[in-house]
């Protein structure tokens, strides 16, 4: 965030929490799931986003509609179409935040190419070619639930940092609003394992004062069913009784590696692959975890977990 925008946020909420503390919590809630521009920026962000539609132009577009607006997705085929999507599985594949599917494309067509398989890549809500501008968990796992129930059931799915935490959030029916989200196995690259502390986060970036806080709190739970500290996702799915690949780059620095850590200690049925060297962004598009995450969608491989750096 800029700091001229940093410094006019800061302003706005201490004048607004001095008027009314509720009005400026609500208002908080609002700028922190406003989606970013859609666009890429910068040539390299351009370059990829470029190669990444010209993979999805051999995708099948098709639009979603949801309680809250519609969605876009794409299908890839299998490659082998006679044979129908059932002999490599179906596999969803959902990005994070501030990102789209073509970002995805690369990892969505090594999965398809891998396993023989159909892939369905999901634009979230003020996303890529989706309606909207905002997007919070609520509307993640609703897309979810209706993407799963177009399309699914799903054999695998991959998510992206806030795409695989809404995964994980889906899957353990998180939010119990919406059926739990059953894929056959789920793969999480650069993933979130709880959402509080990007909330506090967020709170002490934009200076909303402390007589606002409760009110931001109070808005988390009227939109999602759920207070902003009930959010730890990793310790919801200790009880998760399917296969978990989770990818991790030490050397992330929007997502912390401790995050990857907390989902290893789940249990026997979460596998961790270190992919270090690809940071948070470019990690989806690295040769060496495209592999791993193909490799342990398979239905007859599991993943062969290395340092992918």
């Amino acid at each position: 965030m800029p700091d001229f925008a940093k410094k006019v946020l800061r302003l706005t909420f201490s004048v607004a929490s001095t008027v009314s503390p509720r009005g400026a919590g609500k208002l908080a809630f609002r700028v922190f799931s406003l989606a970013p521009s859609r666009f890429p920026k910068g040539e390299r962000a351009r370059s990829v986003f470029a190669e990444g539609a010209g993979r999805l132009s051999r995708a099948e577009p098709r639009t979603i509609s949801t309680p809250h607006g519609k969605v876009m997705t794409y299908r890839l085929a299998p490659p082998n179409a006679a044979a129908g999507p059932s002999g490599g599985g179906r596999h969803l594949v959902v990005h994070g935040w501030g990102s789209r599917s073509e970002y995805m494309a690369a990892l969505a067509e090594g999965v398809a190419k891998a396993t023989g398989g159909e892939v369905i890549l999901l634009d979230f809500p003020g996303h890529g070619a989706s309606g909207g501008r905002f997007l919070d968990m609520r509307l993640a796992v609703e897309a979810i639930t209706e993407v799963d129930r177009t399309f699914g059931p799903f054999d695998g799915a991959v998510g992206h940092s806030f795409g695989g935490a809404s995964l994980m959030v889906a899957a353990c029916r998180f939010l119990p609003q919406f059926p739990a989200f059953t894929p056959g196995r789920m793969a999480l690259i650069g993933a979130p394992s709880e959402m509080d502390g990007i909330f506090r986060y967020f709170s002490q970036k934009v200076g909303l004062p402390a007589r606002a806080q409760p009110h931001l709190e109070k808005e988390v739970r009227r939109i999602t069913g759920r207070r902003s500290g009930d959010f730890d996702i990793a310790r919801a799915g200790q009880d998760l009784d399917l296969p978990v690949l989770v990818v991790h780059a030490e050397d992330d620095k929007e997502v912390s590696a401790d995050h990857a850590r907390r989902y290893a200690a789940l249990g026997e049925n979460v596998q961790l692959g270190w992919a270090n060297g690809y940071g948070h962004r470019r990690i989806v598009a690295a040769p060496p975890v495209i592999d791993l995450v193909s490799s342990f969608l398979r239905r007859d491989g599991a993943a062969e977990i290395a340092e992918a750096g």
